[in-house]
């Protein structure tokens, strides 16, 4: 069976602008959870960059993830991992990735090299 996947923010921007690190995403995007908070993050750039749309927007939903709303235990893990993460500057969706992962015993999949230095008792994919 294959191991589960937790999609952040960027690593589907990377998928869907056609960046590096895109083909390890598409590997297993099939399949793969997405938290509510990253889908909201996810479009919010894209609509900051002049991207938004009904056909964006339904693009982002085409991609065969499980869209995972915020859970309550989500929540307080995302606002405890506050304090781990704040030497690295990870945002709010940062965080709700990985207490999505976190919650799933799942692997992260990310851009941002700065998540391989904590230790959260899960796996992290950076794709680039």
């Amino acid at each position: 069976m294959p191991e589960l996947a937790v999609l952040d923010s960027s690593a589907v921007l990377a998928l869907l602008q056609s960046e590096r690190g895109s083909v390890v995403v598409a590997s297993v995007i099939g399949g793969a959870l997405l938290s509510t908070v990253n889908l909201a993050e996810i479009y919010t750039k894209l609509v900051l960059k002049g991207l938004g749309g009904r056909p964006m927007w339904d693009s982002i939903l085409s991609l065969r993830c499980e869209i995972c709303p915020l859970t309550q235990e989500q929540g307080r893990l995302t606002g405890e991992l506050a304090a781990t993460t704040k030497p690295y500057g990870l945002s709010l969706g940062d965080r709700a990735c990985l207490a999505l992962a976190i919650e799933h015993k799942a692997r992260a999949y990310t851009t941002d090299r700065s998540w391989k230095k904590l230790s959260l008792g899960i796996e992290v994919e950076v794709i680039r």
